[in-house]
């Protein structure tokens, strides 16, 4: 195993995509328009675990990081809506029936 760090700007183009290499080896692919990386099952025991806990990571992080610089781009997840409404008549009460 090989230790780097690298930065990088997704270009125009750039897009990420799930690819299974073969039955057995899936990937995450990052087209970073020009250059590619892609993450692969790692070959130890529970690396499929490893794996998808790391791709949920990245999922969560890449979500607050959209919602950081484009705040108005897409509707806030589930977790971030309130859970209830308050509904109100003209009299200020929660005018059942609504």
């Amino acid at each position: 195993m090989m230790g780097f760090n690298i930065s990088c700007s997704p270009g125009r183009d750039a897009a990420a995509g799930f690819v299974q290499v073969t039955p057995q080896l899936p990937a995450l692919v990052l087209y970073l328009d020009p250059v590619n990386l892609a993450i692969q099952l790692p070959s130890f025991p529970g690396g499929d675990v490893v794996l998808a806990r790391f791709c949920r990571e990245l999922a969560r992080e890449a979500a607050r990081l959209a919602a950081e610089i484009d705040p108005d781009g897409e509707p806030a997840p589930p977790e971030r809506r309130p859970r209830h409404l308050l509904v109100t008549g003209d009299d200020g009460d929660s005018g059942g029936g609504y």
